[in-house]
């Protein structure tokens, strides 16, 4: 695996403060993509030992809220294996933390419900060590700038504690969608 950046301090990507690891590698290729530099399994830096100690470290501060994972695409089978071992290295060492991960793929798509390249040996491990799990395609003709945590009105930011439990998307609480779109 091979990181695009780091970017500690981070209030775009989830609430409050967090550490955004951008790993490399995407084959959605999303037209209007922010990142698409990232689309090349080989862009950046190798994913080192040194790589999570630095993540590590930069969780530990109090008034940092979690760890978010994006990319490129975090859910590659390419890139599943070191995220679940960092992901549960975190929640090992750092339990208050919370997991975020932005993919394009769907829920549906993850959890084998629809054929997916990305349903892999490592994916249900992966899913239930998330706290929220932004799903879909960037979609360029559903841009809207006001959503909060997410680019395009077809993505959905869900509780996957709660998803996992009822078997069906279920959205994170403090969405603002929660009130009128409780379940999907």
């Amino acid at each position: 695996m091979h990181v695009a950046a780091i970017k500690t301090f981070d209030i775009a990507n989830g609430p409050g403060v967090r550490t955004s690891l951008f790993v490399s590698g995407c084959t959605h290729h999303c037209p209007g993509c922010f990142n698409s530099v990232a689309w090349d399994f080989a862009y950046g830096e190798p994913y080192t030992e040194t790589t999570e100690a630095q993540i590590l470290d930069s969780l530990k501060p109090d008034f940092i809220d979690g760890l978010s994972l994006l990319g490129g695409e975090p859910m590659e089978p390419e890139n599943q294996e070191a995220l679940l071992a960092l992901v549960q290295r975190v929640k090992r060492e750092l339990p208050g933390k919370t997991v975020w991960c932005y993919s394009g793929y769907t829920l549906e798509e993850l959890t084998g419900q629809t054929p997916s390249r990305a349903r892999g040996p490592h994916t249900d491990a992966f899913l239930a060590s998330l706290d929220v799990l932004v799903d879909g395609r960037f979609v360029e003709a559903k841009k809207d700038i006001s959503l909060r945590f997410r680019g395009s009105s077809n993505q959905r930011i869900l509780d996957m504690k709660a998803s996992l439990r009822e078997g069906k998307p279920v959205l994170w609480r403090d969405d603002p969608l929660f009130e009128t779109h409780q379940m999907i």
